[in-house]
């Protein structure tokens, strides 16, 4: 019977992880992972909580449970990063976090002894690198990433950085971010466990606004000011690493300075790159056949395999081979053209600009709409009670374009719809469509 009871729990937990735009593919791996991160009680009472941030008054009528009760059991689960604690003026709001960018990585950004991580590395690698499920949902399925590459700036003409936003710089999100914190790597700490990790630094992943102040507040993360953020940018910048970072345009939560063989983003990109797992920089490297003496260099640094020097295609100029560039896989970096000795590379608009969301929620409600889930975050629990909440959700929703507008509108008049609005609205279903 307790069996039964366990897995009764982890599987509601799942369930309630897959309600979001972000799921996590139910596996035998994923069902081991959350028996080391949750009891099996912390996983009934967690399967029940709204998408939603919630406050301890909220989680308490949910749980059933006294306040003080509640509120010991929220800051135990903050504590252990499985829950997102935000501190605002008056109160203390709750969210839980999807297992990426969220509580799978924040249980390897610090070295800790509360769990085995070196099997919850394995595990990982096992439902990440190996099974294909996880890392597909994750990056793929929907226009719309949780993740975007940022432009190396140095690697851009001077005409071309004018025309480089703000929010499209590494560098000004970490002189903009309210918080700024370092933590372990979680890549390359997972990688570590396994026997797999290359000689990058560990201590050189950032996170920003929100995420890093729950991740410094829980020791998870080590507060750093702006100038030791772009020391840092500048260190993995040397080291030529790939600046990846949440695909927003404001209130960025992480940069994560990447390489290709151990960051799980540039390995979905590598695996499935003509899916464009991740959002590109709106840059592609041009090659000069005249200058281009096929060193190799630019292939060699490429983070997704982009670049090819093919035996044909001999430019007239030198006689030598040029290298090519695809397109479609290509992240638009700007490594390449860094590394090439002759000048025979250099960054050019992309024909049509990607589009990066304005903030997490409007990026949310786009994955939600595209994964067939915005009837999910429309009804979370918390949003019906709250007219400010489903305002806000709706007024990004009507902003929309009209294709998506009609996807939007076809979802919520599904079959779930009309069961809800039959409780809170006296109109027949019919006639909201």
């Amino acid at each position: 019977m307790a069996h039964h009871t366990l897995k009764s729990d982890y599987h509601k937990l799942v369930q309630r992880l897959n309600r979001a735009p972000q799921g996590a593919p139910p596996s035998a791996l994923l069902f081991d992972i959350l028996r080391l991160l949750f009891s099996s009680r912390e996983a009934g009472l967690v399967a029940l909580l709204p998408l939603r941030p919630f406050d301890t008054q909220q989680a308490s009528e949910i749980w059933k449970l006294p306040l003080a009760q509640t509120q010991t059991m929220l800051e135990n689960l903050a504590e252990r990063m499985l829950l997102v604690d935000i501190q605002q003026q008056d109160k203390t709001l709750y969210v839980l976090p999807p297992p990426m960018a969220g509580f799978f990585e924040f249980a390897l950004m610090r070295v800790r002894g509360d769990i085995d991580q070196r099997l919850l590395s394995e595990l990982f690698y096992q439902y990440l690198n190996v099974e294909e499920d996880f890392i597909r949902a994750l990056f793929t399925g929907s226009d719309t990433q949780l993740g975007r590459i940022f432009v190396r700036e140095d690697a851009l003409s001077p005409d071309h950085s004018l025309e480089v936003l703000d929010y499209e710089r590494a560098s000004q999100i970490i002189r903009d971010s309210s918080h700024l914190a370092v933590g372990l790597c979680y890549c390359r700490h997972k990688m570590q466990h396994v026997g797999r990790a290359c000689d990058a630094p560990l201590e050189i992943c950032m996170t920003c606004s929100t995420a890093a102040a729950a991740l410094v507040r829980h020791g998870y993360a080590r507060p750093i000011d702006a100038m030791e953020g772009l020391d840092l940018l500048q260190k993995a910048r040397d080291l030529n690493l790939v600046q990846f970072g949440e695909n927003v345009q404001q209130g960025v939560n992480f940069i994560c300075n990447c390489c290709k063989c151990c960051c799980d983003a540039l390995l979905a990109t590598r695996r499935f790159g003509l899916l464009h797992p991740v959002h590109s920089t709106n840059f592609l490297p041009r090659v000069d056949p005249a200058l281009c003496r096929k060193c190799g260099a630019c292939q060699a640094v490429c983070p997704v395999d982009a670049i090819t020097c093919p035996e044909s295609a001999k430019s007239p100029a030198t006689g030598q081979t040029a290298v090519r560039i695809n397109d479609n896989i290509c992240l638009g970096c700007g490594l390449c053209v860094k590394m090439c000795r002759t000048g025979a590379l250099k960054l050019a608009q992309r024909p049509k600009r990607q589009i990066t969301p304005l903030n997490s929620t409007h990026r949310t409600i786009l994955m939600a709409l595209e994964k067939g889930k915005l009837q999910e975050l429309i009804f979370d629990n918390q949003v019906l009670f709250s007219h400010r909440a489903l305002a806000v959700l709706l007024g990004v929703v009507l902003r929309l374009p009209p294709i998506k507008q009609t996807l939007a509108k076809n979802q919520l008049c599904s079959r779930y719809f009309e069961k809800i609005s039959q409780q809170f609205n006296p109109i027949p279903p019919r006639e909201l469509r």
